[in-house]
């Protein structure tokens, strides 16, 4: 049986994406052939100031705000589509979910465009603590409801983010003969460790979304012969009834009486929205007419759900084709029979949401 020409194009749009490597920062090759694609597919679409792929179609009262990274962690893996199956880093995180929303808004007909602004941005350095891209968009849109490119599973809907902080320990000391008494900067920087952990479990809550999560994330030690330094990094994921001003100012209190420096980053606040809206609502209507049953999700991660938030208090869910269990590992792949049927869903609901307002 032949494909339909839209699904072919939608198909070539996500593999050309998934072929350009594009670590954060380095988003301006798959930022240019993403514009040239809406271009040619009736986008109004430029490259702003933060490197960010944006494409525009329609100009009804509504404004919709599709926002999805382009960037990937590192590490290669060679792009190639086996059966249905497309491998290749950023399959899952996130290209497949912007070109679904590129691919969905393309397949729109004019008379669903008379009822809404549909705005997809391509954003860049999502994957570092930056999120220059959503940083750079939130201050420049002010949308009715907004779609965040994240693997949800094309029956998935995900409502909220748990939030982040980041602290990197250092301890220096002078350098000592192990037979004598006192610490080293080794037994401090584990000191500090056991104290941010046993903090965390205090804050176990009902569930894992709940709950504080901590992650030594990075530790190492090294000496000259006359000082010793020791480095680490606390990597801690925060439920919503913890903001990163509270966490820190725990730590920073639990650590006071270590030879420690301490300096904090990542900042980020847990979000979480509502079940019932008219977002949720379209989308739930077309998943079930794709015959899946819709499930809501909380995720552990963060997004830049997170970083646009506060500025943008409407509506919000991530959608996208993926399972999430493959970000940045080494076998990521993005099944491509699902990628077709998260785009249908999604221009399903998005001519539902138009025709609301038409």
């Amino acid at each position: 049986m032949t494909e339909a020409p839209e699904k072919m194009e939608a198909r070539d749009l996500v593999r050309g994406a998934v072929a350009i490597p594009s670590v954060s920062g380095q988003e301006a090759q798959v930022a240019a052939f993403l514009t040239d694609w809406m271009t040619a597919h009736g986008f109004r679409a430029h490259i702003d100031e933060a490197g960010n792929a944006v494409g525009e179609r329609g100009s009804g009262p509504l404004t919709v705000v599709l926002l999805g990274h382009i960037d990937t962690v590192p590490g290669e893996i060679p792009v190639r589509v086996e059966g249905d199956r497309l491998y290749g880093r950023g399959s899952v995180d996130a290209k497949g979910s912007f070109c679904t929303f590129v691919a969905a808004v393309a397949a729109l007909p004019e008379t669903v465009l008379r009822g809404a602004r549909f705005i997809c941005i391509g954003a860049t350095e999502e994957e570092v603590p930056s999120s220059r891209g959503a940083r750079f968009a939130l201050q420049r849109y002010q949308p009715d409801l907004v779609l965040i490119g994240e693997p949800s599973g094309w029956a998935g809907l995900t409502l909220g983010y748990k939030g982040r902080l980041v602290a990197q320990v250092r301890v220096r000391k002078d350098n000592f003969h192990t037979a004598g008494e006192g610490t080293s900067a080794a037994d401090d920087l584990a000191e500090a460790w056991f104290r941010v952990r046993a903090w965390a479990a205090q804050h176990s809550g009902h569930g894992v979304f709940d709950a504080v999560q901590a992650t030594l994330q990075s530790l190492s030690t090294r000496t000259d012969g006359l000082s010793q330094l020791a480095e680490g990094t606390f990597g801690l994921r925060l439920p919503p009834q913890v903001s990163p001003a509270a966490a820190e100012s725990a730590l920073r209190d639990r650590l006071a009486d270590l030879p420690v420096s301490l300096s904090f980053s990542g900042h980020e606040t847990a979000v979480r929205h509502p079940r019932d809206n008219a977002l949720t609502r379209a989308l739930r209507v077309a998943i079930r007419e794709q015959g899946g049953t819709p499930v809501f999700k909380v995720k552990t991660g963060t997004s830049d759900m997170n970083v646009v938030a506060s500025a943008w208090p409407v509506p919000t869910v991530a959608y996208g084709p993926g399972d999430s269990a493959l970000d940045h590992t080494p076998d990521e792949h993005l099944d491509l029979a699902e990628y077709d049927r998260a785009v249908a869903v999604l221009t399903a609901a998005l001519t539902r949401l138009a025709g609301d307002v038409a």
